[in-house]
């Protein structure tokens, strides 16, 4: 019997990887949109390129915003009156 890991449809992009992504993402319990990122991130030289780093780029914002953990707004500089 063979094991799923060992096929990959649609590319090679994983096959020299000493570990699959999905295997860190299962081990470590990732959520949906961290197992993306770990997935583009190892692949983005190899299959997509920029297209994955801006992928992952609005997955990280998407994270951010899901998450509640938007920055706070900017201090509001404090000019000197005239008087």
């Amino acid at each position: 019997m063979s094991n799923a890991l060992d096929v990959q449809v649609g590319g090679a992009h994983y096959k020299d990887k000493k570990i699959q992504p999905v295997e860190y993402i299962h081990a470590n319990g990732l959520g949906f949109l961290e197992g993306c990122i770990v997935k583009r991130i190892t692949r983005w030289r190899d299959k997509n390129g920029l297209e994955d780093l801006l992928k992952i780029k609005h997955e990280v914002d998407l994270l951010i915003d899901l998450e509640g953990l938007a920055p706070p707004p900017p201090p509001v500089a404090l000019t000197k009156s005239r008087r």
